[in-house]
């Protein structure tokens, strides 16, 4: 089995320091909290503040779903060759309940994995831990531009 000190490629150099994470993982204060290859699965955290409200002082929907988005395709990434990337080809949202800024758990997993064409499904929580969307997603494995 391999060790994270020798897995390669986009994914790990971003999570090792060596390159930086995209703007907007950044934006959405993307953290991993935890990370399963070989299962396909990871859990990571993001921060929503004031600035990602609505009219009705909730998330804006669009920030919950790259939340969604920055949660499957990393499950699906860090088991990704290094000359290989996935990106997401469909993503289905349902928001479950109003979701107030703060601190937010993001759940993805690869459901089945095919030479090209992958199946994702993710979960949000709010801060209570209650589900507030979950998603699922379709991406497209191919080389690195």
């Amino acid at each position: 089995m391999e060790t994270n000190e020798q897995r390669q490629g986009l994914f790990w150099d971003m999570l090792e320091g060596r390159v930086p994470p995209p703007p907007s993982a950044a934006t959405l204060g993307w953290e991993l909290i935890g990370l399963d290859p070989e299962q396909g699965t990871i859990e990571v955290a993001f921060e929503a503040g004031e600035q990602f409200k609505n009219p009705g002082g909730a998330v804006q929907g669009g920030f919950l779903a790259a939340m969604l988005d920055d949660a499957m395709g990393p499950a699906l990434a860090a088991t990704l060759p290094p000359d290989r990337l996935a990106p997401t080809l469909d993503l289905h949202v349902q928001y479950l309940r109003p979701a107030r800024p703060g601190r937010f758990t993001g759940r993805g997993r690869v459901v089945q994995r095919g030479k090209e064409v992958c199946f994702l499904a993710g979960e949000l929580l709010g801060a209570d831990g209650k589900t507030v969307a979950v998603a699922t997603a379709t991406a497209r494995i191919q080389a690195m531009p």
